[in-house]
């Protein structure tokens, strides 16, 4: 055969090996979303999957507030897409084999499997929806005390920040047109320097003695009928102006407003219940070896 002709056919053999290749992983990027590379190279890719198990590192609710920005995720895949190289040259290199590398990887190994075993121990450690729900109520109903609420009252305030002769004169001004039948929510967006509230038409929500400033404080629980609007208060943030919503009375809250609080800390005692006596079986067949341990710590003395 032509030589030539030889190193096409082999040529050709590796082309098509790869296009199917390509196909394959095109096929499975399909089935399943989350093989789909997001940073793809010529040896390594990070996909979906890898970003989602990098997110476990993130608080909960910080997840979707982080990974919903683009930016973010560029940010994010182009570091694990480095990290990813760099582990993959360092085991070329042998790095590996090194005892202190060898043994950090068998620990983080140990991280992320214990991890997940807790995990698993957790879900079947939690009873069913329906079982925590009464064992929530037996809660509320054998400690009732517990759910007693004090006085509240629900207040909006605008606030026009440092205490200044002409910020003074601006809230005496907003006053003013407040007492003339301006709507309190469309002038707290307007001109609340409480930029949270502000969204909200200066709306603080429910709160109880103990929570605010005492100046604050005093004043909104002197108002007495829902629409009454405070004077000029004044606090170390600057001159407030409150208006009441809403008050309630002391008294003990409905299960129905407490029941989500009182799921999740039946779950979770569950959960950590059947850690701990896992953790306890597992102590229980380990053997101690004191002397090991006392020269460990005596060695790091010594370096000191």
């Amino acid at each position: 055969m032509n030589r030539c002709f030889s190193v096409q056919i082999r040529h050709a053999a590796a082309v098509t090996a790869t296009a199917a290749l390509v196909l394959c992983a095109t096929t499975a990027q399909a089935a399943d979303p989350a093989a789909a590379a997001l940073i793809q190279g010529e040896s390594v890719a990070i996909t979906v999957q890898d970003m989602q198990a990098d997110s476990l590192r993130m608080p909960p609710e910080m997840r979707s507030v982080v990974l919903q920005k683009t930016e973010t995720v560029m940010q994010v895949a182009s570091n694990l897409y480095a990290r990813r190289v760099f582990a993959e040259r360092a085991a070329a290199e042998g790095l590996d084999k090194n005892p202190q590398v060898a043994a950090a990887l068998k620990v983080a190994r140990d991280k992320v499997l214990s991890d997940a075993m807790l995990e698993h121990i957790d879900k079947k450690a939690v009873p069913s929806d329906a079982a925590v729900e009464a064992l929530a109520r037996n809660i509320y109903r054998a400690k009732p005390d517990r759910f007693k609420a004090d006085e509240e009252v629900k207040i909006r305030h605008i606030l026009l920040a440092e205490k200044t002769p002409e910020s003074r004169a601006k809230a005496e001004q907003v006053l003013d047109e407040l007492k003339k039948g301006a709507d309190f929510a469309a002038l707290a967006k307007e001109r609340s320097a409480d930029t949270g509230s502000a969204a909200k038409g200066g709306e603080l929500g429910y709160f109880t003695k103990g929570r605010m400033v005492p100046e604050f404080e005093t004043a909104a629980f002197a108002l007495s009928k829902p629409g009454e609007i405070s004077g000029l208060v004044e606090t170390k943030f600057g001159y407030h102006i409150l208006q009441l919503d809403d008050r309630r009375p002391p008294r003990t809250r409905a299960f129905e407003e407490v029941r989500e609080e009182l799921m999740k800390e039946v779950r979770t005692t569950a959960a950590q219940d059947a850690r701990v006596a896992e953790a306890q079986k597992i102590q229980q067949g380990a053997k101690i070896n004191h002397e090991a341990i006392d020269a460990f710590a005596a060695s790091y003395k010594a370096a000191k």
